[in-house]
């Protein structure tokens, strides 16, 4: 069985390997320091996660481990022209979503990892695609 590395950052999930190009140019927009902020995240590429979705996400967990979220690069997220990535709620309602453009990543992250806010927070403040683009 696969089970997610354990770490201190955040995780990004690769559920896509169509295209190594985009993987890594998205990689580098989640990255991508926004003034003084940036997203504290760690990717796991491994190809046995292809197609992963969010509510197979806690059987991937290791037994003892602690994840309140994680991120998944999903096939919407290449072709979108926003790269909207996925965010899974793990503790409040496990399996609920909502997506998140890379440079708003920072925020998500941060927020969360300190629980500074909630994740109904963020899915209150989604547009109609279910993006969230910032406060």
């Amino acid at each position: 069985m696969t089970y997610l590395p354990f770490t201190d950052n955040a995780l990004v999930i690769r559920g896509e390997f169509s295209d190594d190009t985009s993987w890594n140019s998205i990689k580098s927009a989640i990255t991508a320091p926004v003034g003084e902020f940036r997203a504290y995240v760690d990717s796991v590429d491994n190809a046995e996660l292809e197609g992963v979705l969010p509510e197979t996400i806690p059987s991937l967990i290791r037994p003892g481990a602690y994840l309140s979220f994680v991120f998944i690069v999903d096939r919407k997220t290449f072709t979108h022209p926003d790269h909207p990535i996925i965010v899974v709620d793990l503790i409040d309602e496990p399996g609920r979503t909502f997506r998140v453009i890379p440079s708003e990543m920072w925020s998500v992250e941060n927020n969360l990892s300190l629980a500074n806010l909630d994740f109904a927070d963020f899915v209150e403040s989604v547009d109609d695609e279910g993006i969230y683009r910032g406060f």
